[in-house]
């Protein structure tokens, strides 16, 4: 025997197989249309004259040379003391932060004491 949901009753109902394999709003059918795309179309129209001028020097490549270089230095402090100092301090708050766990589950392990 095949079931189905009743929306009236709110309950299993006994049904027939196709009643019971195509459930209510699942019904095969014709396919939508497929939605317009988004990006089918440029969003601004650039003039064949024009020229694109950019803020600033392209930086690319310098920034290639330095971290592909091979001098032993790991490449998250590669860009001297500005990435040690961010290195430094997030170790620090690392550790600080480990420390104050520990000492609040310290803490909080103790008995009350009324």
């Amino acid at each position: 025997m095949y079931y189905k949901f009743s929306g009236f009753t709110q309950k299993l109902t006994g049904s027939g197989p196709a009643a019971a394999y195509s459930p209510q709003g699942l019904r095969p059918g014709v396919p939508a249309e497929a939605p317009a795309m988004v990006f089918a179309t440029p969003t601004k129209v650039v003039s064949a004259g024009s020229m694109v001028e950019y803020m600033g020097a392209n930086k690319v490549p310098e920034l290639q040379r330095l971290y592909q270089a091979a001098d032993g230095i790991p490449i998250h402090l590669k860009r001297g003391v500005p990435d040690r100092l961010l290195y430094r301090t997030t170790m620090a708050l690392t550790v600080g932060g480990a420390l104050y766990c520990l000492v609040a589950l310290y803490f909080a392990a103790q008995p009350n004491n009324k």
